[in-house]
């Protein structure tokens, strides 16, 4: 493990708004919202980085209102979780290997862009 001292991006943060009545960003969100909770998305499982499916579903439901579906997934069974655990010990070797540099790289390059 390297003792140096490593300079790191500082943090950026996203514009403040104030989400006033009426105001055009409370408009947006809520119009967003709207749309989001009329969309019902799959969930895979991802196992070795590929989508598996498995055709045995649950159902992600909104926390405030049980009977509102926002989601299916796909529920692991035996198989998979056998997969899941080959393609973990698989990968374990070269990613123990992975400077904590690149594993933070690799982690930020997955994240979701807004």
């Amino acid at each position: 493990m390297s003792n140096a001292i490593f300079p790191l991006a500082p943090p950026a943060n996203e514009p403040v708004r104030s989400y006033a009545p009426g105001s055009a960003e409370k408009k947006s969100l809520k119009k967003r919202l709207d749309e989001m909770a009329s969309e019902k998305i799959e969930i895979p499982l991802l196992i070795g980085g590929k989508e598996v499916r498995t055709g045995d579903l649950g159902k992600a439901v909104c926390p405030h209102d049980h009977g509102h579906v926002l989601a299916t997934y796909h529920q692991a069974g035996a198989a998979e979780v056998e997969a899941a655990a080959a393609a973990a010990k698989a990968a374990w070797h070269d990613w123990s290997e992975t400077s904590w540099e690149d594993r933070a790289a690799r982690s930020r390059a997955r994240l979701p862009r807004r």
